[in-house]
C-alpha cells in the first residue's frame, strides 16, 4: 500500500458522478467512511482498484474516485484477485451487497480467504434484495415478510462472519453505515492488513427493508470495544459473531490474528521475486505478441 506526500481529503475520493442511491440509504455511509479512511491512510487515488459486482451497494465504484471495475453479479473477488496479483502494489477493494456476496459469490470470498489473497472486502449487507425491489436475501433473518416472502422468511440466515472465521480470514470485522467515524477505523484496519480483510456493514435499505431500519439497529447495536473484547481470541470472536438476533447486535473488530498468514503475493515465487508482473518486461516481441493477443479478442 503506498501512501501519498501530499494531504489528502475525503473530498479527493469523491468522483464527478453523484450517487443515485435512495435518500437515506445506508450505502451512502458506506461510501463516506471509505473516502474517511482512504484519505486518512494518505493512498493516493490512483493507487486504488474499487471492483464491485452487480445490486445497488455496487454501484460504489462509480462514485468513488479511483479506478474502478462494475463487473458480474456475485463476480468482484475473482476479478479483484486478478488485479491484485497483476499489480501487488495496487491497493485492492472489492464492494458488493449482501445477496451478491453472500448469495452468488459466496464461494468466491471462501477461497479468497483460503488463499489469503491480500484484498479488503466490503460487504453493504442490507438483508434484502434491494435492487430487485425487496425479496429475501440470504442474510435476512428469519420469519422477515418480504415480497417474496410474504408469510415470513423459513430458511435460515448465513452467518457471514463465522463462515469467515472458520475459512480462516485473519481480518474480521463488522461496521454500521449510521457510524461513520466506528466504520471509518474498521476500514483503516482493514486496509493496512495483508491479507484478506472482511469488513460486513450493516447498511440499512430505507425503501424495501422496512423491518431492520436505522432506529432498530440502534436499539441493539453494541460495540465489542465498549464489551472488552479481544479481537485476538479466536473463540471470543465466534461467540460473538454469532449475536445477530433481536435482542442483540454486535459490532467492531471481532478478530485480527495476533500471526497472521503470509499473504498469497508474498508465497508465490514468481510474484515475490521482483516488481509487479504488469511492470516487467513481456518477453516476446509486439509482432508475437499481437496475434496471441487477436486470438483472444
Amino acid at each position: 500500500m503506498a501512501t501519498a506526500t501530499v494531504e489528502l481529503k475525503p473530498k479527493d475520493y469523491k468522483s464527478n458522478i453523484p450517487p443515485d442511491w435512495c435518500p437515506g440509504c445506508g450505502d451512502f455511509g458506506v461510501l463516506n467512511a471509505l473516502q474517511r479512511a482512504c484519505s486518512e491512510l494518505k493512498i493516493a487515488p490512483h493507487e486504488i482498484v474499487v471492483v464491485s459486482g452487480i445490486g445497488c451497494s455496487s454501484n460504489l465504484p462509480g462514485f468513488f474516485r479511483a479506478y474502478g471495475v462494475h463487473g458480474l453479479h456475485g463476480r468482484p473477488i475473482p476479478v479483484a484477485t486478478g488485479i491484485k496479483l497483476a499489480n501487488k502494489d495496487l491497493t485492492v477493494i472489492a464492494t458488493g451487497g449482501d445477496g451478491d456476496g453472500y448469495g452468488i459469490g459466496l464461494s468466491h470470498m471462501i477461497h479468497a480467504i483460503r488463499r489469503n489473497v491480500n484484498i479488503t472486502y466490503i460487504v453493504m449487507n442490507n438483508q434484502i434484495y434491494g435492487l430487485t425491489t425487496g425479496q429475501v436475501s440470504p442474510t435476512s433473518l428469519l420469519n422477515m415478510k418480504t415480497k417474496s416472502t410474504p408469510k415470513g422468511n423459513i430458511e435460515l440466515p448465513i452467518n457471514p462472519l463465522m463462515l469467515a472465521l472458520a475459512a480462516g480470514c485473519d481480518y474480521v470485522a463488522r461496521g454500521f453505515s449510521g457510524d461513520i467515524k466506528h466504520l471509518t477505523e474498521l476500514y483503516k484496519g482493514a486496509l493496512q492488513h495483508r491479507g484478506f480483510a472482511l469488513v460486513d456493514v450493516f447498511s440499512p435499505c430505507v425503501t424495501f427493508n422496512r423491518y431492520n431500519t436505522y432506529d432498530w439497529f440502534r436499539q441493539r447495536i453494541k460495540k465489542l470495544e465498549d464489551k472488552g473484547h479481544d479481537p485476538t481470541d479466536f473463540v471470543a470472536a465466534m461467540e460473538e459473531a454469532k449475536k445477530v438476533g433481536d435482542e442483540e447486535v454486535t459490532i467492531g473488530l471481532f478478530y485480527r490474528n495476533p500471526n497472521p498468514r503470509p499473504p498469497l503475493e508474498d508465497l508465490d515465487e514468481v510474484i515475490a521475486s521482483g516488481p509487479p508482473l504488469v511492470k516487467r518486461p513481456l518477453g516476446i516481441t509486439n509482432a508475437e505478441a499481437r496475434p496471441l493477443l487477436e486470438e483472444l479478442m
